[in-house]
């Protein structure tokens, strides 16, 4: 079998063209079907994002296995064959098996890094095993993604670096009082931009939120969805006096934090220590509010410089990455060149396993009463002849696994030894290797 995919992404394809191919939930099921019941395919699995639609499959043939994923992916984007052409990226074998790691490891995302991404290529190779389109060959594929997935973000720690502005807000906050956990945080917005802070501030540990806006009601179940409160925006300056961290992110035109009564609010603080985040525009805070002793305002372009630094350190990241995906993609097609002689050589382990036990039991038979000692002699011999008899031919086998010959050589000891190949064993035996 040869792996190819096929597809487009935020590289390849604009979003007009990026919409026509995220398939709803039936028409995936539909796709699959239609996958399932294609001969020239052995396995298939869909991975849909927001900026990218691919197929993994196993081909018996490249060139047809390529014209059954390219005609499917044209037929439900509703796109004319010539222009869909232009947008669609080939692989096929260690490219396919390097790319998919690469997406699983967050370099082929449009925020390098991307955190989400390995969770959603779990969750569509597990929704392609449960409509059993996956095989053996498409099983090791993603397994191995999602280990090297891991291994990336474990060993590089590539999604440690903010790359968004909420995030950078939140980190900043972090290099600011370390710990999260027992600071009182005011989010003034409801919007994507606040539930965006609000999620990074959950993770990092807090666990006290306020979230004020304009509409009260958009405010409550912000608010209501991390087991915070809500808050009016004429509350704000009260809060001001009790707040760690205020963040403000307001689609409003003008400033929502300012005049005599917030001015009042943080000079009763005495200098004890607020941070002030604001990353809208307009901005929502009054630049000299700042100026008050103990107050540490911080806008979008500050923030800038930690979105610079942070990208900076994600491609050193990227970098180490890439080694990572190299030396896995080898890994992985050194086990798939192997696939078609598994079979061979579990059968042929099998075959030897039941001569050996059948003509020992019939040998002990013959020799009546013995000691434990003598039989478990006997068995060892018998074992040790089956193991130096196999020895030789399953090396070659082995050794021949990655060579053009190496199919043909395994047909002709499955002839050999009229081996029985059961490919529920085989397929077993790929997603367990070291059985």
């Amino acid at each position: 079998m040869h792996l190819i995919t096929a597809g487009l992404n935020h590289k390849t394809a604009p979003i007009g063209i990026r919409e026509t191919c995220a398939f709803s939930k039936g028409q995936q099921r539909d796709i699959y079907r239609n996958l399932k019941a294609s001969p020239e395919l052995g396995g298939a699995v869909l991975v849909i994002t927001c900026n990218r639609t691919e197929v993994y499959a196993s081909a018996h043939d490249e060139s047809r296995g390529f014209a059954v994923l390219e005609q499917l992916l044209e037929t439900y984007s509703g796109i004319r064959p010539e222009e869909f052409h232009q947008y669609i990226y080939k692989y096929t074998g260690q490219q396919a098996a390097a790319h998919l790691f690469s997406v699983a490891s967050g370099l082929d995302s449009m925020i390098l890094g991307e955190q989400q991404i390995l969770g959603q290529i779990k969750d569509a190779y597990a929704a392609a095993a449960e409509l059993d389109t996956t095989d053996g060959l498409l099983n090791m594929l993603f397994q191995a993604a999602l280990h090297t997935g891991k291994q990336v973000r474990t060993q590089t720690g590539i999604g440690r670096y903010p790359v968004s502005v909420s995030s950078a807000a939140v980190e900043l906050c972090r290099e600011i009082f370390g710990s999260l956990d027992d600071r009182q945080v005011l989010v003034v917005g409801a919007g994507d931009m606040a539930a965006l802070a609000l999620q990074n501030l959950m993770a990092s540990g807090v666990r006290s939120v306020i979230v004020s806006n304009r509409c009260y009601e958009r405010a409550f179940g912000l608010a209501g969805s991390v087991g915070g409160r809500a808050l009016h925006l004429e509350a704000i300056p009260a809060e001001l006096s009790r707040a760690d961290i205020v963040i403000a992110c307001t689609a409003a035109p003008h400033a929502v934090i300012h005049g005599e009564r917030s001015r009042a609010a943080l000079q009763e603080r005495e200098g004890r220590e607020i941070v002030l985040i604001d990353i809208a525009v307009p901005r929502d805070i009054d630049p000299e509010l700042g100026r008050i002793p103990g107050v540490f305002l911080y806008d979008i372009d500050d923030l800038q410089n930690v979105i610079d630094k942070s990208y900076r350190e994600r491609l050193r990241a990227a970098h180490q990455a890439r080694g990572i995906i190299e030396k896995e993609s080898r890994l992985f097609m050194k086990k798939m060149t192997a696939l078609p002689v598994v079979p061979v050589i579990f059968a042929l382990k099998q075959q030897a396993e039941q001569i050996k036990r059948e003509e020992l039991e019939q040998a002990l038979a013959k020799l009546g009463a013995i000691s434990e000692h003598d039989r478990q002699t006997i068995a060892g011999l018998a074992q040790a002849i089956v193991g130096r008899l196999l020895h030789e031919p399953v090396t070659r086998i082995k050794s021949t696994a990655s060579e053009d010959r190496g199919s043909e050589y395994a047909r002709l000891i499955a002839e050999l030894f009229n081996l029985s190949l059961d490919d529920d064993d085989a397929d077993h035996k790929a997603r367990n290797p070291r059985q």
